[in-house]
């Protein structure tokens, strides 16, 4: 798919003036030749060294001209599914060297990538959407270029767990960013335990499959905290849900999302002094003297004002397949 794109009109560090050449198509972004080069701003390529580059998270429109540059550039570029960032670079209309850099080989293929930056190789590392280094294995290829006194240098653009962030409506002055929780609910709920206490927002990924069970153990955990779930970030299918813990939790066991997610949890606050943890047990006691599940439910949601629908919800979810009458 051809598109059109402006001249790079920013400067480069290094570079003694913009270029006053603008570009036709993507055609003019490809150099087939490395020896030919292209059009830079400042006259000559990027130096060498490791360049973290971000790439869209959805909409392509959201590529840098920067970030054109440096791929267009790069004598190899570091990705972790070497197809995804192929059709990315194809739908550019740009090519490049690749190498797969993920969990699974990072120890193995990162002491080649050192030694091709040592001897004067320009590689840009990309995840496979967004910002490079954000819930990924980059952050050692970093240590080890400072280490060896490579230079590293970021080319900014899109990422999902800002964005999330930007449209939960939810404090953004302090967030602290927990990446993927653990698939297992007891490694999940004791993780969430750890950031019970944090005085911030709280961002994750989560996969489809797997964001009721999440937010119901956020809702045990943390409390019924107001939180927001976002899924097809800048796409044509955007979607934002905002609400309480309990009730997003509802909604997406009966709808699961598709498309991994980002969920942004709001800070503690004088609201969560009788959180979910807190009503769960109580739900426990009163079955446990005999009252019936929907009973149980009635009272507890009387006893703490906590909505009638919320707390029989968490009752179904503790007494599953019990006496719900």
């Amino acid at each position: 798919m051809a598109r059109q794109r402006p001249g790079a009109t920013g400067t480069r560090t290094g570079a003694s003036k913009p270029s006053s050449e603008e570009p036709g198509g993507t055609e003019d972004a490809v150099a087939a030749d490395p020896a030919e080069g292209r059009p830079w701003e400042g006259g000559s390529k990027p130096v060498a060294g490791l360049y973290l580059v971000a790439t869209p998270i959805g909409n392509l429109r959201d590529i840098t001209l920067r970030a054109l540059d440096v791929l267009a550039a790069a004598d190899l570029v570091a990705c972790e599914d070497t197809r995804v960032t192929g059709r990315l670079l194809q739908l550019l209309g740009l090519k490049a060297r690749m190498t797969p850099y993920h969990d699974h080989n990072a120890d193995k293929v990162r002491p080649a990538l050192i030694a091709k930056l040592q001897q004067g190789a320009v590689v840009a590392l990309v995840s496979d959407a967004g910002t490079p280094l954000v819930s990924d294995p980059g952050f050692r290829l970093v240590q080890a270029c400072v280490e060896h006194g490579i230079a590293v240098t970021a080319v900014p653009g899109a990422s999902a767990a800002l964005t999330g962030l930007q449209l939960s409506g939810l404090p953004a002055d302090r967030f602290l960013f927990a990446g993927f929780l653990p698939s297992r609910g007891a490694g999940r709920r004791a993780v969430l335990k750890e950031l019970e206490a944090a005085p911030a927002t709280l961002v994750f990924f989560e996969s489809p499959h797997r964001v009721a069970e999440s937010l119901g153990d956020m809702a045990t955990v943390l409390g019924n905290r107001d939180a927001a779930v976002a899924r097809e970030l800048t796409k044509m299918h955007e979607e934002v849900a905002r609400g309480p813990l309990f009730d997003l939790a509802n909604r997406y066991a009966l709808a699961p999302p598709r498309g991994e997610v980002v969920i942004v949890v709001a800070p503690p606050g004088e609201g969560d002094a009788i959180g979910i943890e807190e009503i769960e047990a109580r739900l426990r006691a009163t079955v446990a003297e005999g009252a019936s599940v929907k009973d149980a439910a009635a009272l507890i949601a009387a006893e703490t004002g906590h909505p009638r629908r919320e707390v029989y919800a968490a009752a179904l979810r503790l007494f599953r397949g019990d006496n719900e009458e």
